[in-house]
């Protein structure tokens, strides 16, 4: 099943009735997807920034470490040795910075949690052609927020969005969701290891009493804006296609709820990084780095 809602969100005329449409699918099934946010230029740019990051992490003979920044090295049995993700790229690259806070996001997100947000993912997610361990099982994303007293009202205060910069669908591991699936609240999953080392198994929804007829594959073009509510059952497959899958990952929160995190705006109006603040890794100050997480190696 493929995702047919369309909303545009270019600031013509009608926006307000666009704005109202994605915005009652999003409350209503927990995700929505936003069309041609993004124009050539934007997904050119961000085309460049993903092979150029690609390129430097691959430099690296194992997964690394500098503060927030991370660069996820793994091994792939098909193609070797391949970058999967790197966590907070806009400290140190412009492209990605400035993407970050582009107003175009915070016009999607403002309805809904408003325009005093924090950011607690900034993540940039490639899938190459022919990938076989590139699987993300089936998940929410509210068990990654730890320690949850540091995070409050959860269920209306946090919104993960995706950029496409490649075309995606099913063929090259896409995004996979279970409308309504928010509503439910947090779920315990069945105990499998590590989301980015599971594939999407039908057993762990029918598990949680859950029917998997129920899952939609987003059909997304470059440009294009998913974004999700932080209890909604999602995952990504393999990429059997000849296209890689690369997408561009921020996540928000409305400031008074959340003690971590990066300022993304404050009363609408960007911020700039500046030194790392305390999002996920704990030992920020305690274990700095720049390290290697060993192995892999060729």
């Amino acid at each position: 099943m493929s995702h047919i809602g369309e909303v545009p969100l270019n600031g013509a005329k009608g926006q307000t009735a666009a704005q109202n449409d994605y915005l009652a699918q999003y409350r209503r099934d927990g995700y929505a997807v936003v069309r041609g946010v993004f124009g050539p230029a934007d997904v050119a740019a961000l085309a460049e920034a993903f092979d150029r990051i690609y390129t430097q992490g691959l430099r690296h003979h194992a997964s690394f470490r500098d503060r927030n920044v991370f660069f996820q090295v793994a091994p792939d049995p098909k193609l070797g040795r391949i970058l999967r993700f790197v966590q907070w790229p806009a400290y140190f690259d412009p492209v990605l910075a400035r993407y970050r806070t582009d107003p175009r996001l915070l016009a999607i997100v403002a309805p809904l949690i408003g325009r005093d947000l924090k950011q607690i993912i900034n993540q940039m997610h490639w899938k190459p052609p022919g990938a076989a361990k590139v699987d993300f099982g089936y998940h929410q994303d509210f068990h990654f927020r730890r320690p949850t007293e540091a995070y409050r009202n959860a269920g209306d205060s946090f919104i993960q969005t995706m950029i496409a910069v490649d075309p995606q669908g099913p063929r090259n591991g896409g995004l996979t969701v279970y409308p309504g699936s928010h509503l439910l609240g947090p779920l315990q999953f069945p105990e499998r290891g590590r989301i980015m080392d599971a594939d999407m198994s039908e057993a762990d929804l029918h598990a949680l009493g859950l029917d998997p007829g129920k899952l939609v594959h987003l059909d997304l073009e470059p440009g294009d804006v998913a974004f999700w509510h932080l209890c909604t059952i999602h995952g990504s497959g393999a990429n059997t296609a000849p296209i890689d899958r690369r997408a561009y990952l921020n996540g928000y929160v409305t400031a008074a709820n959340c003690d971590r995190g990066e300022w993304a705006w404050k009363q609408g109006e960007p911020c700039e990084l500046g030194e790392p603040v305390l999002v996920h890794y704990e030992a920020l100050h305690t274990q700095p780095g720049p390290f290697y997480l060993e192995p892999p190696r060729d």
